[in-house]
């Protein structure tokens, strides 16, 4: 089998990971920037507007896949439509709700709504004529059914490579400290943060750390950064920045109002942090409550600064966690057992 794969930027080092296990099972692939190789319209660059598909047609020709794979919905899944190539689906989060949000915020008066009005058209039509929809986790599978009730979908969760995540030289925090790695892209997401403002408050002697930055991160910090025991660390470089927070942090916290796999969570828990998270979407799928850490209620600022209080506290509880973790993800993420149910899966439709 033969796999192309477009994907994000964000995500290319994921889907390098990726590339190399589906070798290991026999599956050649070849993995690009969607939209360096297809933008089209809409596109922040004028030139992208006219761009013909010319690049797209001679990578079908050269490579010759069986299937086109992708992690998001534009134009280059459309090419692979029109050019009647089985089009798979990875979605990575609920499209649904955040376009709604996105409309409400960042795309409020025109022209960006008619920006948003053309990327629904074609994230309607990559999902309606797909060969199969492959959720992230089991929470959105049940999102896209209620959507697109006749469509062929399995779950496909996030793989992660344990042995790139290890322990390395900290960096120079406050202990103890509670760290959060998570961004500002999406308000339904993290508006969420603004719980922390009690939990700061009521517990000075602790140091909150943020990493994570987005259009909201202003919304967020005047709310937040009057807090002596308050630090905002912008974005850190990926993965060895991620990997040095994540090893000093006592604590990793992911305070959000809507999430279907957070991958931050997978990574602090190989790193053996114990997790603290807050209990929507597909985020129970990835943790296991009282065991990894502790999921508590969307709003509930009282939970959430009791759970932090009984971990600091406690450190052989906060170890024990910490690798029961690691054990959990290895167990269950690892790219080998992901790749291994995707092969399985799609060789019956393909």
């Amino acid at each position: 089998m033969k796999l192309l794969i477009g994907g994000s930027p964000s995500k290319f080092f994921h889907l390098r990971e990726f590339g190399e296990s589906l070798k290991k099972f026999g599956v050649d692939n070849k993995i690009v920037i969607d939209t360096e190789i297809y933008a089209g319209f809409p596109s922040r660059k004028i030139s992208d507007w006219f761009d013909d598909g010319r690049k797209f047609n001679n990578l079908i020709k050269e490579f010759k896949p069986d299937a086109v794979l992708v992690d998001r919905q534009t134009n280059f899944g459309l090419a692979a439509i029109k050019n009647k190539i089985p089009l798979l689906v990875h979605l990575r989060g609920d499209y649904w709700s955040e376009s709604e949000m996105a409309k409400n915020t960042l795309y409020k008066y025109p022209p960006k709504r008619t920006v948003i009005w053309f990327k629904e058209r074609i994230a309607n039509n990559c999902f309606k004529n797909a060969r199969m929809i492959l959720p992230i986790c089991r929470y959105l599978e049940d999102i896209t059914k209620q959507h697109y009730p006749r469509s062929q979908t399995d779950v496909m969760y996030q793989g992660i490579d344990p042995t790139h995540w290890h322990e390395e030289d900290g960096m120079n925090l406050k202990h103890p400290c509670v760290g959060l790695l998570q961004s500002a892209i999406i308000w339904g997401k993290a508006q969420e943060m603004l719980i922390l403002k009690n939990t700061i408050k009521n517990m000075p002697d602790i140091t909150f750390y943020w990493a994570g930055d987005g259009p909201y991160r202003e919304k967020i910090l005047s709310a937040l950064k009057k807090f002596e025991n308050f630090k905002w660390l912008g974005s850190l470089e990926y993965p060895h920045s991620v990997r040095q927070y994540l090893s000093e942090i006592d604590v990793y916290a992911l305070i959000s109002g809507l999430d279907m796999s957070p991958l931050t969570l997978q990574e602090a828990q190989l790193m053996k942090k114990p997790v603290i998270a807050t209990n929507v979407g597909g985020i129970p799928e990835l943790m296991k409550d009282k065991q990894t850490g502790f999921l508590i209620k969307k709003g509930d600022h009282e939970d959430l600064t009791d759970k932090i209080a009984f971990l600091l506290n406690d450190e052989n509880n906060r170890r024990a966690m910490g690798y029961a973790g690691r054990t959990f993800v290895e167990n269950n993420f690892s790219w080998k057992i992901i790749t291994e149910r995707f092969v399985k899966t799609i060789s019956n439709f393909i």
